[in-house]
């Protein structure tokens, strides 16, 4: 089959979504209204409540929920068959993570810019906003421990993607700065900015840099890490027009226009997909693709950690509740579109099947290093693109999209450190609680070591958490709107099918985990269960008592501004 009618049948379908099915949510489910207030503006404190342009927002929401995740799953679902990958990709795009992301923003403004755990404390009960939060806790340090790690292992394989990397820091302050205190033009801005962002990879492909083997006795990939955090630790500190905003909004350009360029290939090349529609022939140890599939693409299709960062740095930042639609689907659009480009580049960018089979010879062979590959031939082949320029443009676009997604989840596991203390009645600061933050991140990153290994013991436990999560925001979202007394079909059907995969799968993992050994994920893998089942069954009891309430409006305490 051609790669092109692919392309354009997942394009076609993205694009209807955001254009009819994301209208009629913000008509008829969501009901979004322009008349009110956002909390950005009523609670505007210049730190974590600023009123963004939706295009800059949408920058930041995109690049923040991409991380490399959207790469990785669909790099290494392939293996069951291209077919499956993208239909889970497209549709779970269209009605699954749309809508998720944009219910989670709109739900989080109405109520303060509260994050999700905190909702759920309201509309669950306590006892289901204390396992919420244990939930997004382990989340969020699989995140942020997992793709430092990532991170650290691309700036190794690919030195030519350092300058591009760190450069970007010192573009987003300046973008920062002539937006907000400057007030420069945004277009012209952005031109400009997204220029200089390639004009650094051109420069960094000329001039890679490489960390001697060990720096102090720290090996080159530890030392990596702990700049990351160090970094990381600074930047969730600041203001977010300082750094995280304009570094979001201007790398979410830069990574547009990198996805251009890669569809760019595809429609000039018109590839051949040489991987199977369905393989047959998985190598030996691949486990079944029921449940599986469902939870090694979440980011992409949908993600629970997209809830969080709506709830946790998007809603803060809305200006109009209107822009939410834009903020919060189409952010989801476009990372359905990186995992579209991934499925693409790692199923039509090899010449034959044998060359395919090579890469994917056993489970969780392919990844990074396969988009990467695949994607950078076609770029070579298609537009004339030095094969090492194409390897930098692709490994920084996936280095980008890890850093501002780590960007955020420090920001992120701050505030919810910050909710677990105010529940046990300590106030912290939020220096005590990045350090508390960083330090527990840093402490499982080096816990097996130096080298950093230690960044992905649990991040096996990623996808079943990541989409129990999803089922776990969703349901928050049927209580509220159980209680408006508006349309639910729209989100019960995907927290069905979402939870179900997912538990299906954690219980999967149980077994692996108890006959290899590993007691510590094993124990792990049963807290998140016994939490999510048990926030699960206090939401079916909330939603069933909501339908013999009286209806509820915004003029509630909690649900105005």
């Amino acid at each position: 089959m051609n790669s092109l009618l692919l392309v354009i049948i997942g394009l076609a379908m993205m694009v209807a979504g955001y254009l009819l099915y994301s209208r009629f949510l913000g008509r008829s489910v969501f009901k979004l209204s322009d008349a009110f207030r956002t909390p950005a503006h009523t609670m505007e404190d210049g730190v974590d409540y600023v009123p963004t342009n939706k295009y800059v927002l949408w920058g930041h929401h995109f690049t923040s929920v991409a991380g490399a995740a959207p790469i990785i799953g669909p790099a290494v679902a392939v293996i069951w068959g291209w077919l499956p990958a993208f239909l889970w990709v497209t549709l779970g795009t269209v009605f699954f993570a749309g809508m998720h992301d944009l219910g989670a923003l709109w739900a989080s403004q109405r109520h303060k810019g509260q994050s999700i755990g905190t909702l759920s404390g309201r509309y669950i009960g306590a006892r289901g906003r204390n396992l919420f939060l244990v939930v997004i806790f382990l989340l969020l340090l699989m995140v942020n421990t997992a793709f430092a790690v990532v991170i650290s292992n691309l700036l190794i394989a690919t030195p030519s993607a350092v300058i591009p990397t760190w450069g970007a820091i010192i573009v987003a302050v300046l973008i920062g700065q002539a937006i907000y205190r400057l007030k420069w033009n945004l277009p012209l801005v952005s031109l400009v900015g997204v220029a200089a962002l390639y004009a650094l990879i051109v420069l960094g492909d000329r001039f890679p840099v490489a960390l001697p083997e060990t720096v102090m006795g720290i090996p080159d990939r530890g030392v990596w890490i702990i700049l990351l955090f160090v970094y990381a630790f600074i930047a969730s500190l600041l203001p977010v027009w300082v750094l995280l905003q304009p570094r979001d909004y201007i790398n979410g350009l830069q990574l547009f226009v990198g996805l251009i360029i890669l569809y760019g290939s595809f429609f000039i090349v018109r590839p051949e997909i040489v991987a199977p529609t369905l393989n047959d022939a998985v190598p030996a140890g691949t486990p079944s693709i029921f449940p599986l599939l469902f939870v090694t693409i979440a980011c992409g299709a949908v993600s629970g950690f997209h809830g969080i960062v709506a709830s946790g740095t998007s809603a803060k930042q809305l200006d109009k509740e209107t822009d939410a639609r834009f903020v919060g689907y189409f952010g989801a659009v476009g990372e359905g579109l990186l995992s579209l480009g991934t499925i693409v580049a790692t199923t039509a960018g090899y010449k034959t099947l044998a060359d395919w089979e090579s890469v994917y010879n056993e489970w969780n062979a392919g990844g990074v290093n396969a988009f990467v590959e695949g994607g950078g031939a076609l770029m070579n082949e298609g537009l004339g693109i030095p094969t090492s320029l194409s390897a930098t443009i692709l490994a920084t676009m996936a280095v980008l999209f890890a850093a501002t997604t780590m960007d955020s989840g420090v920001r992120l596991q701050r505030m919810v450190v910050g909710e677990i203390a105010e529940i046990m009645g300590i106030k912290l600061s939020g220096l005590v609680a990045t350090i508390i933050a960083v330090g527990a991140a840093l402490g499982l990153t080096f816990s097996t070591g130096m080298d950093g290994s230690g960044g992905m013991i649990i991040w096996p436990l990623f996808g079943t958490t990541n989409q129990l999560m999803a089922g776990l925001t969703l349901s928050v979202l049927v209580v509220i709107l159980t209680k408006l007394r508006r349309p639910t079909l729209p989100l019960l059907i995907p927290l069905v099918f979402v939870t179900l995969m997912s538990l299906w799968a954690a219980v999967l993992q149980l077994r692996t985990l108890f006959e290899a050994g590993n007691w510590l994920l094993l124990g792990i893998d049963v807290v998140i269960i016994v939490a999510a089942v048990w926030v699960v069954v206090e939401a079916v009891a909330s939603i069933s008592k909501a339908r013999h309430e009286p209806a509820m409006t915004w003029d509630d305490e909690y649900a105005t501004a």
